[in-house]
């Protein structure tokens, strides 16, 4: 169990071939979730006085295993600058729109950046198979319960795609606004898709995930007409809690503001190696 947010579970990663009718027939690896210390779960025990025995052992495991994690993640990270390749750690809640927002990426900047994809979620590979067909090599990992992906996920999936100098890999993290924000994976940016069907007071509520944002995106801005989103509201209450970070508007559906996320992902997409 994992003393941070108590999910437990074995991830279970798959590649997709490139042949689309192998796809029934993907790998799978199949490894225990990294940062979970397995057999150290507390048990809190109450006094007569109230006291809580437990608590100071609890945090200095839930330490442990985030520095775990971290020294994973620097080694995620030094593997991926050795090899000039960009890591996009996406994340929001669930439905916010990041596969669709990936769709469109890979089907209009595909040929202008080599760009793959690690897939977090719980159960099944539907959004893998969406983002495989907008033209992405695409590995696939399956947290089971856990609820959100850990650096030693990541260095399987980035194990099996193997991306070319200069290209980008796209994380999109388990649909989650809480634990994905404690677990670095080794990236270079964190992006953050705000849905405009949520409302507006997420900012207020997740500060942790927005706060360690270096993008956020207000997504599914087509659908402002039609539901009760105060976007000044929104932006306010972003600049309060992320004041260093980016804010973009952008519709995967109709294509508004995407020009200005490419842009940004060109700046950062580091020069192919010789």
């Amino acid at each position: 169990m994992c003393a941070t947010c108590g999910c437990s579970g074995t991830a279970v990663v798959r590649l997709f071939p490139d042949d689309p009718a192998g796809a029934a027939g993907t790998r799978q690896h199949a490894h225990p979730h990294a940062n979970h210390e397995h057999g150290q779960h507390e048990h809190q025990i109450h006094h007569h006085d109230g006291s809580l025995q437990g608590d100071e052992r609890t945090v200095q495991l839930e330490q442990k295993v985030l520095a775990k994690n971290d020294r994973l993640a620097d080694q995620n990270r030094d593997w991926l600058r050795e090899r000039g390749v960009l890591a996009i750690n996406l994340m929001s809640s669930p439905g916010a729109g990041k596969t669709t927002l990936l769709e469109r990426t890979a089907r209009e900047m595909g040929s202008k950046m080599a760009i793959s994809v690690i897939e977090g979620d719980q159960a099944a590979m539907l959004d893998a198979e969406r983002i495989r067909s907008s033209g992405c090599h695409v590995v696939q990992i399956n947290t089971g319960a856990g609820c959100h992906l850990d650096a030693a996920m990541v260095a399987e999936g980035l194990r099996l795609l193997d991306p070319p100098g200069g290209s980008v890999v796209m994380i999109e993290n388990v649909g989650n606004l809480v634990c994905p924000a404690l677990f670095d994976l080794g990236e270079e940016a964190r992006v953050v898709l705000a849905s405009v069907t949520e409302g507006d007071d997420k900012p207020r509520k997740y500060p942790h995930m927005f706060r360690r944002a270096d993008l956020i995106l207000v997504s599914k801005t087509d659908l402002l007409p039609y539901v009760d989103f105060d976007s000044k509201r929104h932006a306010a209450d972003v600049r309060k809690t992320a004041p260093d970070a980016l804010m973009l508007q952008v519709s995967a559906a109709t294509g508004a503001g995407m020009n200005e996320w490419y842009a940004w992902l060109r700046r950062r997409t580091p020069a192919p190696h010789e």
